[in-house]
């Protein structure tokens, strides 16, 4: 007799689904904690972690924060490869606001993810028309020509960079700033991409000519979520320089482009939380290795192949599925 695995729902989420999703403190708590966890995760985090792992969570939540900019841009069939022309964009505005006319970092942090965000969107708004491979190769050259700007012109201090920049008042403020932060992309965005100006976004991608046919200018929303993604980074890089104390060219390096894209897929594209939780794995993990020098490399290529292959849709999909549904064996007449 043929058997085959069947995914149900759990009786739980269909009644939680619709009106009665207030019936029970237990359905209430169903509906809760996916969001609950998270909010309290970033909430104490900060306390119970040392100071070197402290450090360390501030990389997970930039690295968090590049990841759901890739993401929203990617829903929007726009595919990045240069997640670093925004971070580096934000870290030298806000380097050179403080370096030059010494304003207080907590100034220059929100006047760069915009204005970062503003050049950026400038930049790329020309190829916009572009699909597919051919915009992303020209995200990825685009960081690469500004290194070799400010190496060839020696501008905002050249190779050596511009240093003694200001740090935040205190660790505290650096930790639940940046905590804070992704909380509020996090959520915020998950929202906006679940509403009809995210439908839109999303239809971009699946059927640009479509949505063109229903009289939607399709460049300017995708300038708009240009816009949004790009200030996303450019704040990243902004609070690292005060982090860092310094901005330089390596603001520019393929890591801050490439892990972004692996802690997206990794976790789950298309979801945003699973771009957050891609960068909670993947961060921490390259931490670890790191006491075993060039092999991390290969063990962190190894993890990586082996959750592609083994949950191709990402870790997010495959755990929500988990927690709403669950599966059986029927038998196949």
């Amino acid at each position: 007799m043929k058997k085959r695995k069947e995914r149900i729902d759990r009786g739980i989420k269909a009644r939680s689904g619709d009106i009665f999703a207030l019936s029970s403190w237990r359905e209430m708590l169903y509906l809760a904690a996916p969001r609950i966890i998270p909010l309290i995760g970033f909430l104490l985090l900060p306390l119970i972690l040392g100071t070197y792992w402290q450090k360390v969570l501030l990389s997970v939540a930039v690295f968090a924060l590049l990841a759901i900019s890739w993401d929203i841009l990617a829903q929007t069939g726009m595919i990045s490869l240069g997640q670093a022309l925004f971070f580096g964009m934000g870290a030298y505005v806000s380097g050179t606001l403080n370096s030059y006319l010494s304003w207080h970092p907590l100034v220059t942090i929100p006047i760069a993810s915009v204005l970062g965000g503003l050049i950026c969107t400038v930049f790329l708004l020309p190829v916009l028309r572009l699909r597919g491979i051919y915009f992303s190769m020209v995200t990825l050259i685009i960081p690469l020509m500004l290194v070799r700007i400010v190496e060839a012109t020696k501008i905002f201090g050249g190779t050596e960079g511009l240093s003694g920049i200001a740090s935040l008042p205190s660790k505290w403020i650096e930790l639940y700033l940046i905590m804070g932060t992704l909380t509020a992309a996090l959520f915020g965005f998950r929202r906006m991409m679940g509403s009809d100006y995210g439908l839109i976004l999303k239809g971009i991608s699946d059927n640009d000519r479509s949505v063109m046919n229903a009289g939607i200018n399709i460049y300017w929303f995708k300038t708009q979520a240009l816009f949004i993604s790009s200030c996303i980074g450019a704040f990243s890089g902004a609070f690292m320089t005060h982090v860092y104390m310094f901005v330089g060219m390596p603001v520019f390096a393929l890591d801050y482009s490439i892990l972004p894209i692996a802690a997206a897929v990794d976790g789950g594209p298309g979801t945003l939380a699973g771009a957050t939780l891609g960068a909670f794995i993947l961060v921490p993990l390259s931490e670890i290795l790191r006491g075993i020098g060039g092999l991390r490399i290969v063990f962190y290529g190894l993890f990586l192949v082996v959750f592609i292959v083994a949950l191709p849709e990402g870790i997010f999909h495959y755990v929500q599925s988990k927690y709403h549904q669950f599966e059986r064996w029927v038998e196949v007449e």
